[in-house]
């Protein structure tokens, strides 16, 4: 059993106390991180001071990025597949000659 680890994290200028396996604090601490500098640049860029409409925006970019990775992977399987299969065939076409 591993001991668990006990961590603060400040988002948005709150502080959230969490109780985590310690493998997770390297990527929790990044994400973190991301949240605060992505926060920091939407706050600059669009002159957005409630901290709510902030946060949302920033989940809608993780989000979006999460979502969109999925369909490009799904894209990279789906050509994957029809050139394997393209193969499968010319090598059966080249079997079958024999």
């Amino acid at each position: 059993m591993s001991d668990k680890l006990k961590i603060k994290l400040s988002i948005a200028d709150r502080v959230y106390p969490l109780t985590i396996e310690p493998s997770q604090e390297e990527g929790l601490r990044k994400a973190a991180k991301n949240i605060e500098q992505l926060a920091k640049k939407f706050e600059q860029s669009y002159a957005v001071r409630d901290k709510q409409d902030v946060l949302a925006m920033c989940a809608l970019q993780f989000a979006s990025k999460i979502e969109q990775k999925g369909i490009d992977q799904s894209e990279g399987t789906q050509a994957a597949l029809e050139r394997l299969k393209a193969l499968d065939q010319l090598v059966n076409t080249k079997l079958s000659m024999k």
